[in-house]
Protein backbone atom coordinates (compact mmCIF):
# COMPACT_ATOMS: atom_id res chain seq x y z
CA UNK A 1 0.00 0.00 0.00
CA UNK A 2 0.71 3.41 -0.72
CA UNK A 3 0.47 6.58 1.78
CA UNK A 4 0.75 9.56 2.19
CA UNK A 5 -0.30 12.28 5.27
CA UNK A 6 -1.27 15.77 4.64
CA UNK A 7 -1.68 18.43 7.16
CA UNK A 8 -4.00 20.96 7.40
CA UNK A 9 -6.03 23.39 9.34
CA UNK A 10 -9.49 24.45 10.24
CA UNK A 11 -10.06 28.13 9.11
CA UNK A 12 -13.14 30.19 9.29
CA UNK A 13 -13.99 29.87 5.91
CA UNK A 14 -14.37 26.33 6.37
CA UNK A 15 -16.95 26.60 9.19
CA UNK A 16 -20.79 26.66 8.69
CA UNK A 17 -22.80 29.00 10.53
CA UNK A 18 -22.22 26.12 13.79
CA UNK A 19 -18.48 26.07 14.42
CA UNK A 20 -18.56 23.20 12.45
CA UNK A 21 -16.30 22.06 9.24
CA UNK A 22 -18.96 22.21 6.53
CA UNK A 23 -19.31 18.61 4.74
CA UNK A 24 -18.18 19.85 1.08
CA UNK A 25 -14.86 21.01 2.78
CA UNK A 26 -13.79 17.58 3.09
CA UNK A 27 -13.82 16.72 -0.57
CA UNK A 28 -11.63 19.43 -1.07
CA UNK A 29 -9.35 18.13 1.75
CA UNK A 30 -8.88 15.04 -0.21
CA UNK A 31 -8.36 16.40 -3.07
CA UNK A 32 -5.60 18.56 -1.52
CA UNK A 33 -4.25 15.22 0.10
CA UNK A 34 -4.38 12.80 -3.34
CA UNK A 35 -2.57 15.61 -4.81
CA UNK A 36 0.24 15.76 -2.14
CA UNK A 37 0.12 11.79 -2.39
CA UNK A 38 1.19 11.69 -6.50
CA UNK A 39 3.53 14.27 -5.58
CA UNK A 40 4.89 12.04 -2.75
CA UNK A 41 5.84 9.34 -5.46
CA UNK A 42 7.38 11.32 -7.65
CA UNK A 43 4.07 11.69 -10.01
CA UNK A 44 2.86 15.40 -10.44
CA UNK A 45 -0.75 15.71 -11.58
CA UNK A 46 0.84 17.91 -14.41
CA UNK A 47 2.67 15.04 -15.68
CA UNK A 48 -0.08 12.83 -16.36
CA UNK A 49 -2.11 15.81 -18.29
CA UNK A 50 1.07 16.78 -20.08
CA UNK A 51 0.23 13.08 -21.56
CA UNK A 52 -3.08 13.90 -22.80
CA UNK A 53 -4.92 12.18 -19.78
CA UNK A 54 -7.05 13.26 -17.40
CA UNK A 55 -8.31 11.65 -14.30
CA UNK A 56 -12.06 12.61 -13.63
CA UNK A 57 -13.69 11.74 -10.15
CA UNK A 58 -16.55 9.22 -11.40
CA UNK A 59 -17.44 8.39 -7.15
CA UNK A 60 -16.85 10.25 -4.32
CA UNK A 61 -17.86 9.36 -0.96
CA UNK A 62 -17.08 10.58 2.63
CA UNK A 63 -18.79 9.29 5.90
CA UNK A 64 -18.78 11.49 8.28
CA UNK A 65 -18.13 10.12 12.10
CA UNK A 66 -17.22 13.25 14.26
CA UNK A 67 -17.11 17.04 13.86
CA UNK A 68 -14.27 19.52 12.84
CA UNK A 69 -14.29 22.77 14.48
CA UNK A 70 -12.39 26.00 13.72
CA UNK A 71 -8.60 26.16 14.04
CA UNK A 72 -8.60 22.47 14.76
CA UNK A 73 -5.24 20.74 12.79
CA UNK A 74 -6.47 17.82 10.95
CA UNK A 75 -4.21 14.68 8.99
CA UNK A 76 -5.56 13.61 5.90
CA UNK A 77 -4.21 10.27 5.00
CA UNK A 78 -4.93 9.20 1.96
CA UNK A 79 -4.03 5.07 0.27
CA UNK A 80 -3.85 3.75 -2.68
CA UNK A 81 -3.90 -0.09 -2.17
CA UNK A 82 -4.49 -1.37 -5.68
CA UNK A 83 -2.69 -1.14 -8.86
CA UNK A 84 -4.83 0.68 -10.79
CA UNK A 85 -6.42 -0.27 -14.40
CA UNK A 86 -8.77 1.21 -15.67
CA UNK A 87 -9.55 3.28 -12.65
CA UNK A 88 -7.63 4.95 -9.72
CA UNK A 89 -9.09 4.26 -5.87
CA UNK A 90 -7.83 6.71 -3.63
CA UNK A 91 -9.27 6.23 0.34
CA UNK A 92 -8.79 9.01 2.80
CA UNK A 93 -8.86 8.96 6.86
CA UNK A 94 -9.50 11.76 8.40
CA UNK A 95 -7.60 12.56 11.86
CA UNK A 96 -7.70 14.69 14.92
CA UNK A 97 -4.85 15.62 16.73
CA UNK A 98 -5.55 13.36 19.11
CA UNK A 99 -5.51 10.34 16.70
CA UNK A 100 -9.66 9.91 16.66
CA UNK A 101 -11.04 9.59 13.29
CA UNK A 102 -13.49 12.35 11.59
CA UNK A 103 -14.00 10.91 8.74
CA UNK A 104 -13.12 8.59 6.21
CA UNK A 105 -13.77 7.91 2.62
CA UNK A 106 -12.77 7.48 -1.28
CA UNK A 107 -12.61 8.66 -4.94
CA UNK A 108 -12.15 6.82 -7.96
CA UNK A 109 -10.83 8.37 -10.69
CA UNK A 110 -11.24 7.38 -14.30
CA UNK A 111 -8.15 7.71 -17.28
CA UNK A 112 -9.90 9.91 -19.86
CA UNK A 113 -8.55 11.81 -22.83
CA UNK A 114 -8.90 15.60 -23.52
CA UNK A 115 -12.43 14.78 -25.42
CA UNK A 116 -13.88 12.93 -22.85
CA UNK A 117 -12.86 9.29 -23.95
CA UNK A 118 -11.43 6.62 -22.15
CA UNK A 119 -7.87 5.98 -22.19
CA UNK A 120 -5.33 3.70 -20.49
CA UNK A 121 -3.75 5.33 -17.59
CA UNK A 122 -0.01 6.18 -18.54
CA UNK A 123 2.62 3.66 -18.15
CA UNK A 124 4.94 5.84 -15.87
CA UNK A 125 2.22 6.07 -13.46
CA UNK A 126 1.21 2.44 -13.43
CA UNK A 127 4.49 0.96 -13.38
CA UNK A 128 5.56 3.69 -10.35
CA UNK A 129 2.42 2.45 -8.50
CA UNK A 130 2.85 -1.22 -9.14
CA UNK A 131 6.92 -0.73 -8.01
CA UNK A 132 5.70 1.12 -4.58
CA UNK A 133 2.47 -1.41 -4.19
CA UNK A 134 4.84 -4.88 -4.52
CA UNK A 135 7.94 -3.34 -2.70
Amino acid sequence: MISHTFKTKIYYKDIDQMGIVYYSRYFEFFESARTELLSSIGIAVKDIENNDVFLPVISATCNYLKSAKFEDELSIISSISEIPTARLIINYKVIAIDKSILANGSTMHGFIDRYGKPKRPPRFLIERIKSLIQS
